[in-house]
């Protein structure tokens, strides 16, 4: 069970990994609609998940002829192929990271993750060295007052949620991913137009730590280093950061 108040924090944390110049949100998006266009069927009239990362591009204004690229690329045209691959790593302290890459070379992507690391005298993890201490959740955040109607609403449709609080008007509702979709057929059936203020399927720290002095900076170098290396896509972490 997510305590009260932690979504809010950690939805927080996590807007740092979209603060990244436009070209890279762009090239970031391309591979993720690739990805799932691949993934089922390239049509997102048919592919719910294919529209709905079509729509969360288009609300950051990710122009429409990349859009159609990524799609086209899924349909065959061009020899690009990318997949995801997900690293994990010990920082200074007891920092920890989950990175999330889109990558056509796992060799190459594996290369800058490493020696991102090795220049603050760091290693990857092997897999679930870290994760262990993440929730994977769907967190999602609205402007609403309905809260009582939206939780009624989205436990008649037999969906778990694992965390819904209400800050300064704004709803954020933590579910499993797999209910992602659910959720939002439930929530944009009750509030018309509805807008998302945060749409994140991703790892959250169970525990946030503080840094200070030497130790912070070289996380901070850390972390500067692996949000330049063009195919990673998320940085997850459980270092509390003032934004």
């Amino acid at each position: 069970m997510i305590h009260i108040g932690r979504a809010y924090s950690v939805r927080a944390a996590s807007i740092q990994k979209t603060g990244a110049a436009k070209g890279k949100l762009y090239t970031n998006y391309a591979k993720e609609i690739y990805l799932v266009a691949k993934r089922g069927e390239p049509d997102p009239d048919s592919n719910i998940n294919l529209k709905r990362i079509i729509d969360k591009a288009r609300k950051d204004q990710v122009p429409n002829d990349i859009i159609k690229r990524a799609v086209d690329k899924a349909k065959g045209a061009g020899s690009d192929a990318y997949s995801e691959v997900v690293y994990e790593g010990f920082g200074p302290g007891a920092s920890t990271f989950i990175i999330k890459c889109l990558t056509d070379n796992i060799n190459r992507t594996v290369g800058l993750v490493r020696s991102a690391f090795n220049k603050v005298h760091k290693s990857l993890g092997v897999t679930n060295s870290v994760a262990y201490n993440y929730d994977f959740l769907a967190i999602i955040s609205f402007i609403s007052d309905k809260e009582e109607e939206i939780l009624e609403s989205l436990l008649n449709a037999g969906i778990e949620i694992i965390d819904i609080e209400s800050v300064d008007g704004e709803i954020t509702v933590s579910a499993n991913p797999a209910d992602i979709n659910k959720v939002k057929d439930v929530l944009e059936s009750l509030i018309s137009n509805l807008e998302y203020t945060f749409d994140e399927v991703g790892n959250f720290p169970k525990e946030e730590i503080t840094l200070e002095g030497e130790e912070l900076d070289n996380f901070n170098k850390l972390y500067n280093l692996l949000e330049e290396i063009d195919d990673v896509s998320a940085i997850y972490h459980n270092v509390k950061r003032n934004l």
